[in-house]
């Protein structure tokens, strides 16, 4: 919008506004009757039956002039008129006051209060509207070239504005900037672009800024054809008169001007930038070697570390299974000769060397899980590996009368054998702490966007929230051994599987009201 288009349309829309009139009247009758004459003028009247509701409409309202009776109960004119004195807004507004006495004392009171004009009833319409038509006149002008102040402030700003911005644009940016036409005939520089092209405004002015940076072009950069830099410019190389050629970044800011297209350029010298990336990457590439290097001396150090625990494992078995032997052969031997507690030490001898037993068996199992490689990862169906553990549990699930119930199952890529071990001693663990009642486990899986969300879920006696995540540990066996035998290593290799499956397992559980576990695995889209 140009300064003359601003102007005229403040002037229509000055002319289109209807000026607001207030009329004051505690009489009904009054108020119709200046109604009648007034309306004729085409502006917006607004009635008031006392001063204190014209004051209402003052707080909400601008008014280009007001009626107001003198005589009113409650409140006056002559209050009404010094209360809308006292308040800047309407400090100004034409007051007129209408009454039917002729007063002198009221005539200086009034005009003491700041009131433009008396009307004396019965009000002659005639008048009465001449009078109001040059107080609204007044207030429609001083809208007028009050609108037009503001119109002429606000575009003396964004001028100044934009002047500081361009002034500031050019000589306190930190980077090199270079105003030119479109087809790159420079028009402006400032102190940064003479710095850095060691050359002086007065040699730069006119010239072509291709003379500087040859793959300068606008039209290139806005066809994206050009290397994008991170900042949103483009990487080019200068070439300065004298000396050696060295990258630079350059972002462009077209302005549509009366003169044309004109583009000011930001150039920024990224040498050091360069070598910094060239750096970075040498660090990557070592970094990675490093990497690479550490991971295979790691899978090594894990490889001997499970061939360890095996052998271990595999070697302590035959000691202990010597130890079980002799000492029942002892006692069936000499079962004549015991005395007191010898017994009971034999009993505790041989529970405690089939213990230990078990607990290598299983620390063997635990150090085998991650020695089995990603070929025996096969599609298969977790409804199979279900089926395969239930069988595998017969007498247990006999015995204690467990109720096993399962909705259906998904298909995924899975180590079939693993799988089966996982719902084996997930079922083991909600048979072995179940509670006086038999033993009911419910088994589902939901589907939930990149995964199987699955939940083996039992009626047993619970676990403290204090240990959902001590359960998984290794030897990790939280009601005393002599009620509940176990080696502590199920839930352990739980995770171990789950975690090798790239899941997540957890438990959700309270004293007395059973216990869920859930599992995540991938699901195969």
């Amino acid at each position: 919008m140009t300064g003359g288009s601003g102007v005229q349309m403040v002037r229509d829309n000055a002319a289109e506004r209807r000026m607001k009139i207030l009329l004051v009247d505690d009489t009904p009758d009054n108020l119709v009757s200046i109604e009648a004459a007034l309306s004729v003028l085409g502006e917006e009247l607004v009635l008031a039956n006392s001063g204190k509701e014209a004051l209402r409409h003052l707080l909400q309202e601008d008014f280009a002039a007001i009626l107001l009776d003198v005589r009113m109960p409650d409140m006056d004119g002559f209050e009404t008129a010094e209360l809308i004195r006292s308040r800047p807004r309407s400090r100004q507004t034409p007051i007129l006051f209408l009454t039917g006495y002729r007063s002198e004392e009221h005539l200086f009171r009034g005009y003491d209060l700041g009131a433009v004009d008396f009307l004396f009833k019965p009000i002659v319409p005639e008048v009465l509207r001449s009078k109001v038509a040059v107080f609204v006149d007044l207030s429609r002008g001083h809208a007028r070239l009050k609108e037009q102040a503001d119109v002429l402030r606000r575009q003396a700003e964004v001028l100044q504005k934009a002047e500081l911005k361009f002034r500031s644009l050019l000589e306190a940016a930190p980077d090199p900037m270079v105003v030119c036409r479109e087809d790159g005939e420079i028009l402006m520089v400032n102190s940064q672009t003479e710095l850095l092209f060691r050359c002086g405004r007065d040699r730069l002015i006119n010239r072509n800024i291709t003379a500087l940076v040859p793959g300068w072009d606008l039209r290139r950069h806005q066809r994206q054809d050009a290397l994008i830099a991170p900042s949103g410019g483009i990487e080019l190389t200068a070439s300065p008169e004298g000396s050696d050629p060295f990258p630079v970044e350059i972002t462009f800011s077209p302005v549509q001007t009366e003169d044309g297209l004109v583009i000011t350029s930001s150039i920024r010298d990224i040498s050091e930038r360069k070598k910094t990336e060239e750096r970075i990457r040498q660090l990557n590439a070592s970094l990675e070697e490093r990497v690479q290097e550490r991971t295979e001396a790691l899978l090594r150090s894990n490889e001997e570390l499970q061939q360890f625990a095996y052998i271990a494992s595999h070697d302590l078995q035959e000691p202990l299974r010597a130890v079980a032997i002799y000492t029942q052969l002892l006692a069936r031997r000499y079962q004549s000769q015991l005395e007191g507690d010898a017994g009971q030490f034999i009993d505790f001898i041989v529970g405690g060397a089939q213990r230990m037993e078990r607990l290598i068996h299983d620390l063997l199992d635990f150090s085998r899980i991650d020695g089995r490689g990603a070929d025996f990862f096969i599609p298969m169906g977790c409804g199979e590996a279900l089926k395969d553990a239930i069988r595998n549990l017969h007498s247990l699930i006999e015995e204690s009368g467990a109720v096993i119930t399962a909705g259906s199952l998904p298909r995924i890529t899975g180590d079939p054998i693993q799988m089966t071990r996982l719902f084996q001693n997930l079922l083991v663990n909600s048979i072995k702490y179940r509670s006086d009642e038999a033993p009911r486990i419910e088994i589902a899986a939901v589907d939930e966007d990149d995964h199987w969300l699955f939940s083996v879920r039992d009626n047993g006696i619970g676990i403290d929230p204090e240990y959902a995540e001590k359960v998984f540990g290794i030897f990790k066996c939280l009601d005393p051994r002599n009620k509940r035998s176990g080696s502590g290593m199920g839930l352990a290799i739980c995770r171990k599987i789950v975690s090798r499956h790239h899941g997540r397992i957890w438990v959700e559980s309270e004293p007395g009201k059973g216990a869920t576990f859930f599992f995540a695995l991938p699901a195969d889209r």
